[in-house]
């Protein structure tokens, strides 16, 4: 699931026109145990034709439902912040050793 959703008319939900629609995958993804930090490279365009990319990191926490269905939630338990903290400080480390400026990281 990337950060920022797509609208029909080419412009992602906070109006930028859409670098291409090619649809890329996660471009790694930290886990501990059932949470999951995944982080995803946006490409985008501006108005005035200039491309620039920057990161979203998602964060999740995976779980079975009552008919044995692998499901995915944002909310964490208690025993899982101590997971959260640690894909959330790997991603980081991930980022900022290659390359990546801070504001160029979103978490969601």
């Amino acid at each position: 699931m990337q950060a920022i959703a797509q609208s029909p008319m080419g412009t992602n939900t906070v109006g930028m026109p859409d670098a291409g629609s090619e649809n890329k995958g996660p471009e790694k993804k930290f886990r501990a145990g059932a949470v999951a930090a995944t982080i995803w490279k946006n490409d985008r365009q501006r108005a005035t034709g200039e491309t620039f990319s920057y990161y979203t990191i998602s964060l999740d926490r995976s779980y079975k439902d009552q008919a044995g269905n692998w499901k995915t939630a944002s909310s964490m338990r208690l025993q899982d912040l101590p997971k959260a903290a640690l894909v959330l400080n790997e991603s980081y480390r991930y980022l900022t050793l290659n390359g990546a400026q801070a504001d160029e990281v979103v978490v969601e």
